[in-house]
């Protein structure tokens, strides 16, 4: 028995000392190995973070001035477990921030380690609130972006969210650039959450965000933008769109969309969410149009490059033209008469083109349609960005042909329509539409966007054809309005109408380059809905000779 008992008490001794040798190592090993994930873990549970937003990166345009900056701001906040007087502090946040009171006090009586009541709030008024002194009051310093010039570009250049987010145009497209790393300051606090009076605070500094240099250039941007509000107004238009770019490689100089909004206030409590979004939109580059007579530069080119025409081949246009059982009108309703292929496109004379439609055919036009790259996207750095809306090709005869040679029963972006015609004019090689010129870090190291020149999409002979044509429509023909003195401006116009067409509105349009012989400089205008007189070639021709001849003197000299 005794043996018994001694043998029990001998295993329960060696498990004792097993235990205690387990116990022995794994105190060890979180006291050696374990013990910087434990301090991390404890400081995790005893650390506060309030988070300090990373500026946003700068926006410039070409030549270095300031398009979207970033203003000092300030978010308030309440720490639960430090509010000594709730009613008093509610009080004073309600009066001060201009805030419901019994929101702010819900929020303050609110149980959490910290409750943001407000950001962006003016650094004015965040000294106030705090020079009450008041205890679980916490204002931080914060960036709320700020745009200088209101306005002035407010469709490309969108903007940004409450929390630094860029919400529209080039704010969204390049928010992976712009958008800096966050920091935080940290806290150290006991177990009620009460910040320890002497204990360090940590501050982790934000990374800014890189900068973006534009190719828009702001002085030809206010020019178009001050000419778009003055044609608007004295026409009492529902839009009015300008377009400036280079048509050599493809940078926008210029983009308007009136009217624009002022981008440090895009939203309106008198606006729904549908308005707000109407009012956001650009409509050069989403919204489609019927493109009217520009359009007979694509018709022209098509026919010279398949060989259909010539400049010198006869027409006769009495005024209309049948195509099958249709009877297609042209603008001047006596007819042109006889006239070369020159003649018809200095008059956009309808019969013409629809001859010059009916000889290449429905195989040959589509094919030189996307040769020209007018079915996909331009691929312009902003987004949103609409597609054409074309026929499919097994539905279209005879009539649907002729009225897509003079511009009609399709829709086009105006972004698309300048980009191909500025890739048809530059010598025949395809460009890309494009508004980032270049990143610059933190360091001072430039990043520089790349749009390499795309394939060739038409001969250098048909091209210089073209722009020595369109020179003649502005000379001597329906674009004269556009002329200015000095300078050789080539260009089309056009007037289109809205759908339904019982309701007898208008798009009047003109597209102008400069020089006819070596073009830098392409602009398209479009007026959507003018009241009164609405021929592109009497209202849009002359704006466009107005932009000209403040930016083509700038241009030259630059």
């Amino acid at each position: 028995m005794k043996t018994y008992q001694r043998r029990k008490l001998m295993v329960v001794l060696f498990g004792c000392v097993i235990f205690l040798i387990f116990l022995l190592f794994r105190l060890g090993y979180l006291m050696v190995l374990g013990s910087g994930y434990y301090e991390k873990k404890a400081q995790t549970l005893h650390e506060r973070e309030r988070y300090i937003k990373a500026p946003r990166g700068k926006i410039y345009d070409r030549n270095g001035i300031l398009l979207a900056d970033n203003q000092t701001v300030c978010t308030v906040s309440v720490i639960h477990n430090q509010v000594e007087q709730p009613q008093r502090v509610a009080k004073m946040l309600a009066k001060e921030l201009q805030l419901p009171f019994t929101e702010v006090k819900k929020r303050v009586n609110k149980v959490t380690a910290i409750e943001k009541i407000k950001a962006n709030v003016s650094k004015a008024t965040g000294d106030r609130i705090l020079a009450y002194g008041l205890a679980g009051v916490k204002v931080d310093e914060d960036r709320k972006r700020f745009y200088p010039h209101g306005k002035l570009a407010s469709k490309v250049l969108g903007f940004a969210g409450g929390e630094n987010q860029g919400i529209l145009g080039l704010e969204v497209q390049y928010e992976k650039q712009l958008k800096g790393k966050d920091g935080c300051i940290l806290t150290l606090t006991d177990a009620r959450g009460m910040e320890l009076e002497n204990a360090p605070k940590r501050r982790i500094a934000p990374i800014p965000g890189k900068n973006l240099y534009t190719t828009l250039d702001y002085t030809i941007q206010y020019y178009c933008q001050q000419a778009a509000e003055k044609i608007c107004k004295e026409k009492k238009a529902k839009h009015v769109s300008i377009l400036v770019m280079n048509p050599q490689n493809g940078e926008i100089l210029a983009m308007v969309d009136v009217p624009e909004y002022n981008l440090n206030r895009p939203f309106s409590k008198h606006l729904s969410m549908k308005q707000l979004n109407e009012r956001w939109r650009n409509g050069c580059i989403h919204d489609t149009y019927e493109p009217g007579s520009i359009f007979k530069i694509i018709t022209s080119c098509a026919g010279l490059e398949a060989g259909v025409v010539t400049v010198s081949d006869r027409f006769f246009c009495p005024g209309f033209k049948v195509v099958e059982d249709r009877r297609i009108h042209c603008h001047k309703v006596k007819g042109h008469g006889a006239l070369d292929f020159t003649g018809g496109l200095m008059n956009s004379c309808n019969p013409v083109f629809i001859e010059v439609g009916l000889r290449l055919g429905v195989e040959k036009y589509f094919r030189y349609f996307e040769q020209f790259g007018l079915y996909g996207k331009t691929g312009i750095d902003l987004p949103g960005e609409a597609k054409t809306i074309m026929h499919d090709k097994k539905n279209v005869g005879p009539v649907e042909l002729a009225t897509i040679s003079f511009g009609q029963s399709f829709q086009i972006t105006p972004i698309k329509l300048a980009t191909s015609v500025s890739s048809l004019l530059n010598g025949g090689t395809m460009v890309t539409p494009h508004i980032g010129r270049y990143i610059v870090t933190e360091s001072g190291k430039k990043i520089r966007k790349n749009y390499p020149a795309g394939k060739r999409i038409v001969s250098r002979r048909t091209s210089r054809i073209m722009r020595k044509l369109l020179r003649k429509v502005v000379a001597e023909g329906t674009g004269n309005k556009a002329e200015v003195e000095g300078y050789s401006v080539g260009g089309k116009t056009a007037t289109s109408q809205t759908l339904p067409r019982s309701a007898h509105k208008y798009i009047s349009s003109f597209l102008g380059f400069e020089p006819a012989k070596h073009p830098t400089v392409l602009a398209l205008i479009t007026i959507k809905e003018p009241k009164g007189i609405y021929y592109g070639g009497t209202i849009a021709a002359p704006v466009i000779r107005n932009i000209f001849e403040n930016i083509l003197p700038y241009l030259h000299n630059r």
